[in-house]
């Protein structure tokens, strides 16, 4: 089980500890708030990357592939109607073409993580229609 604890730090600003590291989250200006820290619903997006991407980077290297650079870039587009929530999230996987990265392995640790490893990934697809890129840089 996970559990953390979220305290209001004024205004619209709230922090937590997790994992030994302070997070402090916070609205727009326009909402009310004072630009102290990343808004929520993006910082769902970055579990998601971060999720996958630690799962891509064990599975590469297992497969022995020369991983040198990797970036994720994920992009949520959001509905019109409040509460507005995420109605589709794409990942775009962006690999360097240069590393001589195979890319059945790459689709495979992709497809391994999307389908197998990645709890946010599982958690999301059941609510957003959750999609997938691979992009040779």
């Amino acid at each position: 089980m996970h559990e953390i604890n979220c305290s209001w730090k004024g205004d619209m600003a709230f922090g937590s500890s997790i994992n030994g590291h302070e997070i402090i989250i916070d609205a727009d200006e326009d909402f009310g708030g004072k630009d102290k820290g990343p808004r929520p619903k993006p910082l769902l997006l970055l579990s998601l990357a971060g999720c996958s991407g630690m799962d891509v980077v064990s599975i590469l290297k297992k497969m022995r592939e020369p991983l040198s650079w990797f970036n994720i870039r994920v992009k949520g587009e959001l509905t019109q109607e409040h509460p507005k929530t995420y109605s589709d999230i794409t990942i775009v996987y962006e690999f360097k073409s240069s590393d001589g990265l195979k890319d059945d392995n790459v689709k495979k640790a992709i497809e391994l993580s999307m389908e197998r490893y990645c709890g946010v990934s599982a958690l999301l697809k059941k609510a957003v229609n959750l999609k997938h890129e691979i992009v040779y840089l």
